[in-house]
């Protein structure tokens, strides 16, 4: 099935930011046919649409036709080649161009395509630009797009509409960065200016996996931006750093938001730097000591602080049990024996859940985490991605930025830190620093646990295989929570499962 859209733009600089747009919509795989007469716009619109690409935010890249050399690739983070085929004889020399090979890793722009007629992908996206009588500098665009396509253009305009109702209506776009959720991220910039864009639309529920419930609301996994504004709302009235908002629409699922900067509590090679590790836990020793309110009112509406309760403690830990157990096994656990594994984390759950509660943020590790050296105390410790935030342990964040799960944290270094985060939460007031080291044992591996199921299930299911790099340093992360005495019926469920030794190959 196909969509058609037409738009009328008023200038080149409309053509040109339409082209960033589309740009925007882009996926691995498309191939945008652009057709028009000479002098119609369709090598404007592709040199945009490349600039767009490369973030070239001046327009000063060099983006040649490729009417003599027929091809003209560029290795950005989205590859791209360009193809012109007006000189081509026979449509069979599209093969011998590689379109076919681009599209397995990229995407391509193809100026005059009705060369290669019959040689094209199915699929492809055609858009045709024409001049509008009696005005030279507008032009008329129409796009016979197939559905899928048609709905991440949708979207994209509908971002552009946003930032044109927040007053940033001619910024720039260039794509950031896109999560495991259907979130993704754009920066944006006018002049000097820059900000972050978040695009999230409203997530499915999903299919019920227990109780009549889908996975996301049983781990109470924000479904739209309201918690992401709530959330950021209340760490900004208690005087942490998270970004503004400079405007929002709760409905269409748009946020737009201070840029927080690019500093990271990793070095170059991707180790801990420790006074940034050691500014990030006194920042969390200080949001553990403030009282945090579990409803919060956003423009009408209530966002209210789920807790984190049974069901979600062990929603998470069956990642393990339902993707990294059948992957290194070979086959599903008996029932039995998934019974017992449940009871253990039951239990763990129970000595726990009767500690200390404060909001944690879920995900406080070295990705969220943004470091502003021009900044003092807490102010240099930025916060991001905390939409999934709840009421429940301090230890589980703590443990989230201690055992860090995309880079390695030396057994000193975590004992390091440990040791700095309860000696401030000592000097702050009442603190039960043995109820706090259990409960840090219990969620170091609670999350751990989760986070191999995540990473097999990333390889599995969503075909990204690159996180399987990290699994030997969450086993090892493992070992070190599973010493603590109370964990000991759990290390020996791991070790008879061999949960510690497996190797999940590549799919």
């Amino acid at each position: 099935m196909a969509k058609a859209v037409k738009r009328v733009l008023s200038s080149e600089q409309a053509l040109a930011r339409f082209a960033c747009d589309m740009v925007m919509a882009l996926r691995p795989g498309d191939c945008l046919l652009l057709q028009g007469d000479l002098g119609a716009g369709k090598s404007t619109f592709a040199r945009a649409a490349i600039r767009a690409l490369a973030g070239d935010r001046e327009g000063r890249m060099e983006v040649p036709s490729p009417t003599f050399t027929l091809v003209q690739t560029y290795d950005l983070p989205l590859p791209v080649a360009h193809f012109d085929l007006y000189r081509i004889a026979d449509p069979a020399e599209v093969d011998e161009l590689g379109l076919g090979e681009m599209l397995e890793t990229g995407v391509a722009l193809v100026e005059w395509p009705e060369r290669a007629a019959g040689n094209l992908p199915d699929g492809a996206v055609r858009l045709s630009i024409s001049e509008v009588a009696g005005d030279p500098d507008a032009r008329e665009i129409a796009i016979d797009a197939p559905v899928e396509f048609a709905a991440r253009l949708d979207r994209s305009l509908a971002a552009r509409a946003f930032l044109d109702t927040a007053g940033w209506g001619d910024a720039q776009r260039q794509f950031l960065l896109g999560d495991a959720s259907t979130r993704a991220y754009e920066t944006v910039w006018r002049g000097s200016e820059i900000a972050i864009l978040m695009n999230a639309p409203r997530r499915p529920d999903g299919p019920p996996v227990r109780d009549g419930m889908p996975y996301s609301r049983i781990a109470h996994l924000a479904e739209d931006v309201l918690p992401f504004v709530a959330i950021d709302q209340v760490l900004r009235d208690k005087g942490f750093r998270a970004p503004e908002i400079f405007a929002f629409d709760l409905d269409a699922g748009f946020v737009l938001l201070e840029h927080l900067g690019n500093g990271s509590v990793l070095d170059t090679a991707r180790n801990p730097v420790v006074e940034r590790y050691e500014a990030a836990v006194d920042c969390l020793a200080a949001m553990h000591g403030a009282d945090w309110p579990r409803l919060v009112d956003v423009a009408g509406r209530t966002h209210q602080v789920p807790e984190f309760d049974l069901p979600a403690f062990l929603i998470e830990v069956e990642l393990l049990t339902d993707w990294y157990l059948p992957r290194v096994a070979g086959h599903a656990l008996p029932e039995p024996e998934l019974d017992t594994y449940r009871g253990i984390w039951t239990r763990l759950f129970d000595i726990v859940d009767a500690g200390e509660k404060t909001l944690l943020l879920r995900d406080f590790h070295s990705p969220n985490v943004i470091w502003d050296d021009s900044a003092d105390g807490t102010d240099r410790v930025g916060l991001i991605d905390f939409q999934d935030a709840m009421i429940g342990s301090p230890a589980y964040d703590v443990a989230s930025l201690v055992q860090d799960a995309r880079a390695d944290v030396p057994p000193d270094l975590q004992h390091r830190l440990l040791d700095r985060y309860c000696a401030a939460r000592r000097t702050a007031g009442d603190f039960d620093e043995d109820a706090f080291r259990l409960a840090f044992a219990v969620f170091a591996a609670q999350r751990a646990t989760k986070i191999l199921g995540i990473f097999v299930r990333l390889d599995e299911r969503d075909g990204k295989p690159g996180y399987l790099v990290h699994i030997p340093r969450l086993q090892a992360y493992l070992r070190e929570s599973l010493r603590h005495p109370a964990l000991a019926e759990l290390a020996a469920w791991y070790g008879r499962h061999g949960i510690l030794d497996a190797k999940p190959e590549r799919r």
